[in-house]
């Protein structure tokens, strides 16, 4: 018998993001600090830690959690009447530096206040190791616009300190590649392809330095569920973030790559700018825990079966 309050339960928490997404479809940007694109992959996270779960959610919980979802919805809705003018108005007040991070910012930080309640009722401190992952992964956005917002560009000295590494090892590949000529400074590459020349600041959101702090918080979530050894949890860590570090070579590599080849019109190669990251890193994301999942799932099913052998001999 299917648990169905289980799945009205996963509907509830789901729907403030797909009214989003069917409402606005326009908001959902993949540009980490353009759009809703976020929403999307939360959606997909808390899906598939609460989808199989054989625990049963009251009718009570369910009821409770109904009028936190509309009020979510009322949010966003209203965003579109006036309640966006105004927190863009309140960025001045507040100092903040970029309007769009400022204002993308309340979104991820309204639907991670919602989810958390939403699971704290449905599951009380359980939550934090049956379904970590959406929450952490939307409040780490939010986190991040935040300090985008407040610290735009190069401001924010300790996340902008590994850039040049990224620029002198993205000059390197070009020159080894003979793709045109590349020469670095600082975080300013200059570029000449053939369509002509270009230069590229790099400041750290466009080197990818905010999905490695996101990739640590959601799967140092997802490594809290395992139930394996604490040696191989950190090697999968460890793992984890070297990938998402080669995976971000790759997109400053393919932003140079396409000024380079493609074009050096600063129109269309911000388009291409705005969606390169999300594109290779929330793949990566999702493969890597799925990859850990096959894993730890053969492992298990061979332990298992060698104890049966184990106990028929």
């Amino acid at each position: 018998m299917q648990n169905w309050n289980l799945i009205f339960g996963i509907f509830i928490i789901s729907s403030p993001i797909l009214f989003a997404m069917i409402a606005f479809p326009d908001s959902i940007a993949w540009s980490w600090n353009e759009g809703r694109g976020g929403y999307f992959f939360a959606l997909i996270f808390i899906v598939a830690e609460l989808i199989g779960l054989k625990i049963v959610i009251s009718k009570k919980k369910l009821l409770a959690v109904i009028p936190l979802a509309l009020a979510t919805i009322v949010y966003l809705a209203s965003l579109e009447y006036g309640l966006r003018d105004y927190i863009i108005e309140s960025a001045e007040y507040f100092d903040v530096q970029l309007i769009y991070s400022w204002t993308w910012m309340w979104d991820f930080v309204v639907m991670a206040i919602f989810i958390v309640v939403a699971l704290s009722i449905f599951f009380e401190k359980r939550w934090i190791r049956i379904a970590p992952a959406g929450p952490i992964f939307l409040t780490g956005t939010a986190i991040i616009l935040s300090l985008d917002a407040f610290f735009p560009y190069d401001t924010l000295g300790p996340l902008q300190y590994v850039v040049p590494y990224f620029v002198q090892a993205n000059v390197w590949i070009i020159t080894v590649l003979d793709l045109g000529t590349a020469v670095a400074r600082d975080n300013v590459m200059f570029l000449r392809g053939d369509h002509g020349s270009m230069a590229l600041q790099v400041f750290w959101p466009s080197a990818g330095v905010h999905s490695i702090i996101i990739f640590s918080l959601v799967i140092g979530a997802f490594m809290l569920k395992l139930n394996i050894l604490r040696t191989r949890k950190v090697i999968y860590f460890v793992l984890g973030i070297i990938g998402t570090v080669i995976v971000n070579l790759i997109r400053v590599f393919s932003l140079s790559w396409y000024a380079l080849k493609v074009t050096t019109d600063p129109v269309a190669w911000e388009e291409y700018h705005k969606i390169a990251g999300e594109i290779m890193f929330l793949p990566w994301l999702f493969a890597f825990v799925l990859v850990v999942i096959l894993i730890e799932s053969r492992r298990l099913k061979k332990s298992e079966n060698n104890d049966i052998s184990k106990n028929k001999k």
